[in-house]
């Protein structure tokens, strides 16, 4: 913990951002393929409403006075995504229902919390958007211990979770619990927004669990290329954000989805040079084999 004290601001927002675009483009990949990308969305706002409860029970509570608002915006995460399972399984013919309703949820008590809580615009302003400078200690040892725990699960069940995304069905005949593993996934999708929110922000979480794998996209051949790909992408978004938004002094979520959008464009743009050449290259061998 003296170490991570230790660290100035800007070092502790880098060493912040670098763990989460390692962690979040993998999970990102996995919802890719299950078609439930937008659930990142949903989460964040319930996340938000975790982080204000926190909030309000420091400010009403003698015995929960310092915890920090980050831990109770897991345990809401967490339970979030758990409903979203929940309610996937409720609504089997209409599973695009769970997102909206635990958005819509996450939204409304979200703003009744925060207009309770007397906090000032520039704190939520933080929340929202993200900001290097509020990456205290205390968030940046929650997000190695989440992200570490991240890490370990992805790399205990990968396999598991790859073929439970493909083909579910066949996942359950050839003997793995379904049910157990989606409840490691919630628990990994909970841990990813979770430590996300201290350098993004709650309103931009989901494009830095996106827009890695959608660059990736562009130039992967397989799934194990789209994480690698995608791993590449969120970190270099995410540094090149961390150090713009510092001397830029702009909100740092804002700069690292920018970032994102800009490697987003220069993939596609990349991709159309590589079909290019590979064209060229293909027709100069035709009609060399012609001639």
């Amino acid at each position: 913990m003296e170490l991570l004290q230790g660290l100035s601001f800007l070092e502790r927002g880098i060493a912040a951002g670098l763990m989460i675009g390692l962690i979040a483009p993998v999970v990102g990949a996995f919802l890719l393929v299950r078609r439930m990308t937008i659930i990142s969305e949903g989460l964040s706002q319930v996340t938000l409403t975790g982080i204000a409860t926190g909030v309000l029970m420091n400010q009403t509570m003698v015995w929960t006075e310092g915890i920090n608002p980050l831990y109770t915006g897991f345990f809401f995460a967490l339970i979030g995504s758990l409903v979203v399972e929940r309610l996937r399984t409720v609504y089997k013919h209409f599973q695009e229902l769970a997102i909206p309703v635990i958005l819509s949820a996450g939204l409304g008590m979200s703003a009744i919390l925060i207009s309770s809580s007397g906090v000032s615009n520039t704190e939520w302003f933080n929340f929202l958007f993200g900001s290097i400078i509020t990456v205290s200690a205390g968030d940046l040892l929650f997000i190695f211990i989440a992200g570490a725990a991240g890490l370990m699960i992805l790399g205990l069940f990968y396999k598991e979770w790859l073929s439970i995304s493909f083909d579910a069905e066949f996942a359950y005949t050839t003997g793995i619990s379904v049910k157990w593993m989606n409840f490691l996934f919630a628990v990994l999708i909970a841990l990813v927004i979770s430590m996300s929110i201290s350098v993004v922000g709650v309103l931009l979480v989901g494009a830095l669990v996106t827009l890695p794998v959608a660059s990736s996209l562009q130039l992967a051949n397989s799934f194990r290329q789209v994480i690698l790909y995608g791993i590449l992408f969120g970190e270099g978004a995410v540094i090149l954000g961390v150090i713009g938004s510092y001397y830029l002094n702009i909100a740092t979520g804002g700069m690292i989805v920018v970032t994102g959008i800009i490697l987003l464009f220069a993939a596609a743009g990349m991709k159309k040079v590589i079909h290019r050449c590979k064209r060229k290259s293909y027709l100069a061998r035709l009609k060399e084999a012609s001639s």
